[in-house]
């Protein structure tokens, strides 16, 4: 296997995508203009995924193996609930293969699962990322936060995209931190009315507590139809997000309850 801490990109390296989703198809394409391809894996996925990945121009090839065995960098954006997986695919594709394509995680999950991905790899071939903000088709909008001794190498590929990237330091697990940290207040404080309204509606009192909460200039059913719209739109995939957030509370020291209580909230949602 080749040491690939001192391996760098190729002037216009071959990107994969795992997978283009809304925010791996923004992520593809951003980096057309920085690789000689940017490519995804056809197999199994869906009609909205290919028609995402159609439109943002990327090539498709038949399977995750042959993706893992082209690139040279391997972008995983897919539901944390399946990032061990998806990472699992691309090491085994590649085990044995006399180059590992830099691997960077971007998904929102806890250090500790950055780290048992990272068991996977060779040679600290894994990038920690974390993505905040939407889908950016435009700058201004997005920062990808990169940590892991390579994330300035992933940097420099980002430059001039609609995606700022900005690297955190050597340490794997970093910018995951940030992106659990940073979800305790974009997903788990706005689950608080998911929670408030089933009480509420249980115990009779849904009628007065919407009173207190116009008297004291609570607009409640705004409120609750901005999260509970979000939660029909993505609480799947939020649940999971949440658990890992919560892992990453707890490891710190710090109470968890909030992130697991969201997911539940999400899981009913």
């Amino acid at each position: 296997m080749a040491d690939v801490s001192d391996w760098t990109l190729p002037a216009r390296p071959v990107i994969g995508i795992l997978h283009p989703g809304a925010m791996g198809a923004a992520l593809g394409s951003a980096l057309k203009a920085r690789a000689g391809a940017v490519i995804w894996a056809a197999a199994g996925r869906s009609q909205a995924t290919s028609k995402r990945a159609e439109l943002a121009d990327l090539i498709a090839v038949p399977d995750v193996g042959e993706l893992a065995r082209r690139a040279h960098v391997v972008i995983s954006i897919c539901p944390p609930g399946a990032a061990r997986e998806v990472a699992a695919q691309v090491a085994e594709a590649v085990a044995g293969q006399d180059r590992t394509p830099l691997y960077v995680d971007a998904n929102a999950v806890s250090p500790a699962t950055v780290a048992a991905i990272g068991g996977l790899f060779p040679d600290d071939a894994v990038v920690d990322g974390a993505v905040i903000g939407p889908p950016a088709w435009e700058a201004g909008s997005t920062v990808l936060w990169l940590s892991g001794p390579h994330a300035s190498t992933v940097e420099a590929l980002f430059a001039g995209t609609p995606f700022a990237a900005r690297t955190l330091g050597p340490e794997p697990g970093t910018a995951s931190a940030l992106k659990a940290c940073f979800a305790l207040q974009s997903k788990a404080l706005p689950a608080i009315w998911l929670a408030l309204d089933e009480a509420a509606r249980t115990l009779g009192v849904d009628g007065p507590l919407r009173e207190e909460l116009a008297r004291t200039g609570v607009d409640y059913p705004a409120e609750l139809a901005a999260v509970a719209g979000r939660a029909k739109e993505k609480g799947w995939r939020w649940v999971a997000e949440m658990e890992e957030a919560a892992d990453t509370l707890a490891a710190a020291g710090v109470p968890d309850g909030f992130s697991r209580a969201a997911a539940e909230m999400y899981r009913r949602a």
